[in-house]
């Protein structure tokens, strides 16, 4: 596999492959010393058009946890701020001889003509409203190391599916991996024909308490150019996650940042029954996961790196 642009790029037996990978490097970030050389003398370049906090820091931590090399690019501050396109900055940027480049931006699709314009590999770290493959893999790593298995779930995805990366890989990954999926809005933010991913829809919460998990998405105010809802204090009292919605035997995930007291209650973030924090957690090492997938596990004939008492070992 040289890129990851969509979770479509995977299969079952590849993703297993990838989380069974990432709970061998979880040891290495509980070390007092975080690192290890899988991929020294790799360069990695981080091209984020968009705000981030967990997805850039986390694959920030992640090359250099695999002791590559670290190149951050934020357009603010650089030439595309004097109308230097996409297109001229990889080009520009692949220069410096990047072995893979991490690129978030709000186009659809912008994360495979990246994939065009250099011979570097190219990880979509969220194209727009389209994907987020990497969210997908560490969800669903967080749910078998909580749960054990994603087969036979009932997962309910809830809040503003229109405008999220996150939905769509992950519904994606979801069925892929066993889990029955169903999408919950209003009806202006669900998608026409989203149902054509294999997921059911519903616009209550009436039946919110056949699911095993409760995934609330975030109400992406940055992409709403039109009153999708009427306001969301009107919003929040129809589809807002708190205690009284979330059963005992739920578990709750979000992929972050929360709109406080909009999709989720305080009471139900700060639960024992909310998974976000380890979310968060997750993206360190399973994108430390994909980063050795693509830069090293062909290499090493697809071996993943084992565990001793002294530590990790690799080819």
């Amino acid at each position: 596999m040289r890129h990851l642009l969509s979770i479509e790029d995977l299969d079952r037996a590849d993703v297993e492959r990838i989380l069974d990978r990432a709970r061998a490097f979880t040891e290495v970030s509980e070390r007092e010393i975080k690192k290890v050389p899988a991929l020294r003398g790799r360069r990695v370049l981080n091209l984020f058009y968009e705000a981030s906090t967990r997805t850039r820091s986390s694959f920030e931590l992640a090359a250099k946890t695999l002791s590559a090399e670290v190149i951050n690019f934020v357009s603010s501050g650089s030439s595309v701020e004097k109308g230097e396109s996409l297109k001229d900055t990889v080009q520009t940027l692949s220069a410096y001889r990047p072995d893979l480049i991490v690129v978030r931006t709000p186009h659809v699709g912008a994360a495979g003509l990246v994939a065009r314009w250099t011979p570097a590999g190219v990880v979509n770290a969220g194209d727009g409203k389209h994907e987020h493959p990497t969210q997908a893999l560490l969800d669903v790593h967080t749910l078998r190391e909580r749960l054990g298995t994603l087969d036979g779930l009932d997962i309910w995805i809830v809040g503003d599916v229109l405008h999220s990366r996150v939905a769509r890989s992950n519904v994606l990954a979801f069925q892929m991996m066993g889990a029955r999926v169903t999408v919950c809005g209003p009806p202006t933010l669900i998608p026409r024909g989203f149902e054509a991913l294999g997921c059911a829809v519903e616009h209550t919460l009436d039946r919110l308490g056949e699911a095993d998990v409760v995934y609330a998405l975030r109400m992406q105010h940055e992409r709403m150019t039109d009153s999708f809802v009427p306001s969301l204090r009107e919003y929040a009292a129809v589809y807002q996650i708190d205690g009284r919605r979330l059963g005992p035997r739920q578990v709750l995930m979000h992929p972050g940042p929360v709109n406080r007291g909009v999709e989720l209650s305080a009471e139900v973030i700060d639960s024992p029954q909310a998974l976000i924090g380890q979310q968060v957690a997750a993206g360190v090492v399973v994108r430390m996961a994909v980063l050795y997938e693509l830069l090293a596990g062909r290499a090493s004939g697809d071996r993943a790196p084992t565990t001793r008492a002294g530590g990790m070992e690799y080819a």
